[in-house]
């Protein structure tokens, strides 16, 4: 019920070595000028309690990514207003997902932040909007999990 990206879209693999790079579980940052953090796009499933959920990358400001790593061990973070953000995953869907307008939503320490896509006419953020069947899931399923070549990226 949970697909995730390793790193955001711009990443390769020769800035593991970089001083002004870094590569975490939850942060990112890219020769001291591009900023991202790791969050969850969740999407309701209909006719269920369950939730499937993307987690994905959202590049912040400076401003906004230094302050979330300032309030990353600090109780009652939960309060923060949203960050805005641009989506910096490749998901599955047409078109793109890379730089769809997002707010990062701060959750509890130790839970990732929650994604909310802008709501436009795109099927992810239909989808986050208005849920999406088992079968959907399966079917996301199956494309992750067994690629075709136009689909692996």
């Amino acid at each position: 019920m949970n697909y995730s990206a390793r790193a955001p879209y711009v990443w390769e693999p020769s800035f593991a070595d970089s001083a002004d790079c870094l590569l975490s579980s939850d942060q990112c940052v890219i020769q001291t000028q591009h900023y991202f953090v790791k969050g969850l796009v969740e999407i309701p499933v209909i006719g269920s309690d369950e939730v499937f959920s993307w987690a994905a990358w959202v590049s912040l400001s400076r401003d906004n990514f230094t302050r979330s790593a300032d309030l990353w061990d600090t109780p009652g973070r939960e309060t923060e207003e949203p960050y805005f953000g641009w989506l910096s995953t490749e998901l599955l869907y047409s078109p793109s997902t890379i730089n769809l307008k997002t707010h990062v939503h701060t959750r509890p320490i130790g839970q990732r932040p929650f994604i909310e896509l802008e709501p436009t006419d795109h099927p992810l953020a239909v989808e986050q909007r208005t849920g999406i069947t088992m079968e959907r899931v399966r079917e996301i399923a199956e494309v992750v999990l067994h690629p075709t070549n136009s689909e692996s990226k």
